[in-house]
């Protein structure tokens, strides 16, 4: 846990922001996973209750009453049954103390505090639930059908949460770089021990039990794949195959669940051949000028689309594509090659905050999503950037047979590709880079103290020699 005065000042700051009413925020339940007393290992807490609450204990809610500037933790302390089987944990009470919450409650108080206040209409603040247990004890306590809670959700409440979890503190970024430790670890071992005859599933595993040996979890699902041109490639039982890529997109949270998301692609057999590299290079450069560029006041969205030109530029001298670039990237011709967003904000969710709803999280007033053009629909933050925002950068260039068969066949964005030499890269698969940057005043750096090797002669180096 961070200090009390941690979880003071930030639930201080909260009031301000959002003025008025009750604040409910509620913590994760255990989650089963086959039956109810075999969950899903290990817990993982909600993130929002976690900020203002610090507690990482199940089945605890916390209430900021903001009028009257009380505070309460509830939830029920475990009985001896419980102790049995899961030992002694401190009560309630003593997690309010250590948080600075001065009062504490039994759960069916829960229920009082939100009749009271509907019979006196004040506001209820909550944000948008994602699990359906919480959903049900919502319609329990408020009556908003599970289907109408998201636009019941509070928007006040959404934009103070957005606007201060965006921000991180110097404490956040001392827990961010531990995180990078964490992913250090998971890519060089990787690395280290890939090789033809391994199979996909086999890799990921290894790399998965870094992540807890380490950290708390993975900071989601570990993508390792040589089917690079899948987004979300789950490891299979697929053998490694000599002259293959592999695609690895993996990360861990640390013990106060801030995130590291990296991604490295590198030749199985440790050697790139000269048609992995020409493609290699041009992901290597979009993923450099983005951190040439990035820094406060820039928008994400531009930065997105100067890389998705220079990928789009050297497609055109490999004679993958044609004509005139801005006019390509208008059309949407560039998403044949990079058909998701440059990055997305990054902390104690690898997607930081993707429960709030992206629209509300990597764009504002200002910056809106273009939800109609295939790709730039996929873009998760275009708005533009503060000093203490963490992003990822982590562009790609994918050949994706089906989605080339189709655009052939539709016509679409013909006048700016080339098909027939498309044709002969659908057995490669894909490629992507990625890092954790900050923000800082005057520009950007990575999250992590060490490198994870990305330049082609530093993997190789890296793999021959360990």
């Amino acid at each position: 846990m961070f200090s009390k005065d941690t979880y003071i000042e930030r639930r201080n700051e909260l009031k301000k922001l959002v003025k008025s009413g009750i604040i409910v925020l509620f913590g994760n339940n255990d989650s089963p996973a086959n039956c109810p007393a075999n969950g899903y290992s290990p817990f993982r807490q909600d993130s929002s209750f976690l900020y203002y609450f610090g507690q990482q204990r199940e089945g605890l809610v916390g209430v900021i009453d903001v009028d009257n500037d009380k505070e309460l933790l509830i939830g029920n302390d475990i009985d001896i049954e419980d102790i049995v089987w899961f030992g002694s944990v401190d009560s309630v009470k003593d997690m309010a103390e250590a948080v600075g919450v001065a009062a504490t409650a039994p759960m069916k108080h829960l229920d009082e505090v939100c009749q009271e206040a509907i019979r006196l209409k004040r506001k209820i603040h909550f944000l948008p639930p994602y699990r359906a247990d919480i959903k049900i004890q919502i319609f329990d306590l408020l009556g908003i059908h599970p289907s109408r809670q998201k636009e019941a959700a509070s928007l006040e409440l959404i934009k103070a949460v957005v606007k201060m979890r965006s921000v991180k503190s110097v404490a956040e970024i001392e827990e961010l770089e531990r995180a990078a430790i964490i992913g250090y670890n998971m890519h060089t071992t990787a690395m280290r021990i890939t090789k033809p005859g391994l199979t996909e599933k086999f890799v990921a595993g290894q790399i998965e039990g870094i992540a807890n040996s380490l950290g708390s979890m993975v900071s989601f699902p570990i993508i390792f794949s040589q089917h690079g041109e899948i987004m979300h490639g789950n490891p299979s039982m697929n053998i490694l195959k000599d002259g293959r890529l592999v695609l690895c997109d993996c990360g861990g949270e640390t013990m106060e669940h801030y995130c590291s998301d990296n991604t490295r692609t590198f030749p199985v057999n440790g050697k790139f051949t000269q048609r992995q590299l020409d493609i290699y290079s041009a992901v290597e450069e979009a993923h450099d000028a983005a951190l040439a560029i990035s820094k406060p006041g820039m928008k994400y969205k531009d930065v997105h689309f100067a890389v998705c030109r220079i990928i789009f530029d050297r497609m055109k001298e490999l004679g993958l594509a044609k004509g005139n670039t801005d006019d390509a990237l208008a059309a949407g011709a560039h998403a044949i090659f990079l058909p998701h967003g440059l990055g997305h904000m990054m902390g104690m969710d690898v997607h930081d905050m993707e429960a709030l709803d992206q629209i509300n999280v990597g764009f504002d007033e200002e910056t809106r999503p273009n939800l109609e053009q295939f790709g730039t629909n996929a873009l998760r933050m275009g708005r533009r950037l503060e000093e203490g925002f963490v992003v990822t950068d982590e562009p790609g260039i994918y050949f994706i047979p089906d989605l080339i068969d189709d655009w052939r066949a539709s016509g679409y964005c013909a006048d700016f590709l080339n098909f027939d030499d498309l044709d002969k890269y659908k057995d490669f698969g894909g490629i992507r880079i990625e890092d954790d940057i900050l923000i800082t005043k005057d520009g950007c750096r990575f999250i992590g103290k060490d490198r994870i090797p990305y330049h082609p002669k530093d993997i190789e180096d890296y793999m021959a020699s360990n």
